[in-house]
């Protein structure tokens, strides 16, 4: 449940209508830096698959990151021979510069990249933007290391892939299973949300994507590749790590420190059955309550040791009150994130001081109780004692729960909110970036609605529950650089 209102309603899924032949629906973006000898077969190869096996338009876009060989010169005839072909040159390296660049500029509503090697079997191309056409899913792709995956590759790069794998579960808490793999689709109104939030603009960006995707809710498709490592790589992958872990990092300081505005991208695409309003069924209920069982039951744990370490020294009332404040305002901050879904430091000193009224009722029934065994029994032993402070939490717990829900933490999707400037509606269009000279006309569909804005501006809510965001959304220049980025 989020306790922000998002700043109006993002077009939801919808499957994509076949349109006129000449209509591009599929835009596969191949970036390259000196491959002057594997282009012109890749691309060939590529074209003749598509021509054989997909049922919609599509484009072949070459993104070239500023070769210094005969690349360029390659490029410019298959697109003169090629009328699929797409020719693009940058004057700064950067696979994940090239892919934002292209995409944010294309009119294909479905955005795909491959590596020039055709490491990845062209079969499961289809199966990769199918989910795609059909609104299905937000983005898609290929994995390596799915059950169903058949993969031929030395020792060395199968032990960094996992080993990063299991990097990004650990660290950013990612259930995609393989971030690397060069083959995947995104649609373009996703992108177009998405790709402005992306730092990154090397080898990292496909990872940085997808951890911010799957914290925003959006949909992943994953599809299982045959693979075959390219022994003639020219990834350097001591750098390549490095530069990834330095990646991370970042984001996950990023979304640890709740700088990054994912709440209101949460789920802002397509019709979810948990936003429905069902009757006699309150809105997220079961999920919360699993949360507010696991953080109840670790917090009761809390409790239970620093009652113990603390009665060692003082009375049972003192050691009481001391364990009960500092486990209550671990639970608050733990149901705040986890339960209720609250992030970012907005309202989080309000929502401690309801939880710390909520804390007296609590030490009320626990001290009560208390109370009563000492005037039951004048030296009650020490596993009584906790017996009925177990029970008297209990009691206390279920009254915390309905009070968290129903007071600090209400449901507030539908209150007003003063952020709607930045996502007023426009008439229909397709596209809001410029556009590449010779990239053909647009698609003729079913028009939906973006937005005319490049900023997403948040100011304070009436509840006062996020603080004030500011992302600037820069259209994304051929040229641009980044001192980051050395490559």
């Amino acid at each position: 449940m989020r306790t922000d209102s998002s700043p109006g309603t993002l077009p939801a899924r919808e499957p994509l209508p076949a349109g006129d032949a000449g209509t591009p629906v599929l835009d596969v973006v191949i970036p390259v830096y000196n491959e002057e000898k594997d282009l012109q077969p890749c691309v060939l190869r590529l074209r003749d698959h598509l021509k054989r096996t997909f049922p919609y338009a599509f484009r072949i876009t070459i993104a070239d990151n500023a070769s210094t060989d005969s690349t360029p010169q390659v490029s410019r005839r298959l697109e003169a021979e090629l009328p699929e072909v797409r020719a693009f040159r940058l004057e700064q390296k950067g696979r994940g510069r090239a892919l934002r660049t292209v995409w944010s500029a294309s009119d294909a509503p479905v955005l795909a990249y491959m590596d020039v090697d055709l490491s990845t079997d062209l079969n499961a191309l289809l199966p990769l933007v199918a989910p795609l056409i059909s609104g299905h899913s937000d983005l898609a792709i290929g994995s390596r290391l799915a059950r169903s995956s058949r993969v031929v590759r030395g020792p060395k790069r199968e032990f960094i892939s996992r080993a990063y794998n299991l990097i990004l579960r650990g660290s950013l808490q990612a259930r995609f299973s393989d971030a690397q793999c060069g083959f995947k689709a995104i649609r373009r109104d996703v992108a177009q949300v998405l790709l402005p939030l992306v730092e990154d603009t090397g080898w990292f960006f496909d990872t940085e994507m997808l951890v911010l995707a799957e914290r925003a809710g959006l949909r992943i498709h994953e599809v299982p590749v045959d693979w075959v490592d390219d022994p003639n790589s020219t990834v350097h992958i001591v750098k390549t790590a490095t530069d990834d872990l330095k990646g991370v990092w970042r984001v996950g300081k990023a979304l640890a420190g709740g700088s990054l505005p994912l709440d209101r991208l949460t789920r802002p695409f397509g019709d979810d059955p948990r936003d429905r309003e069902i009757e006699d069924v309150p809105k997220g209920l079961a999920r919360q309550l699993v949360g507010f069982c696991v953080v109840g039951g670790l917090s009761t744990l809390f409790y239970l040791l620093l009652y113990s370490g603390f009665r060692v020294f003082t009375g049972s009332q003192i050691a009481n009150a001391l364990a009960l404040l500092l486990s209550a305002i671990a639970n608050t901050a733990a149901n705040r994130r986890l339960t209720f879904g609250v992030r970012g430091r907005g309202g989080a000193v309000r929502h401690q001081a309801q939880g710390l009224v909520v804390f007296g009722i609590g030490l009320a029934l626990t001290s009560g109780s208390l109370a009563a065994l000492n005037a039951a029994s004048s030296d009650p032993a020490h596993s009584t004692e906790l017996a009925v402070l177990i029970a008297a939490n209990l009691a206390a717990t279920v009254l915390r729960f309905l009070l968290f829900r129903a007071w600090v933490f209400p449901d507030r999707q539908d209150t007003p909110s003063t952020v709607v400037a930045s996502h007023t509606l426009s008439s229909p269009t397709y596209y809001t970036q410029p556009y590449p000279q010779n990239y053909g006309p647009l698609p003729q569909r079913t028009p939906r609605y973006t937005y005319d804005t490049a900023q997403f501006r948040a100011g304070e809510a009436a509840d006062g529950t996020w603080r004030d965001t500011t992302v600037q959304l820069q259209p994304v220049r051929p040229h641009d650089t980044d001192s980051r980025d050395s490559r």
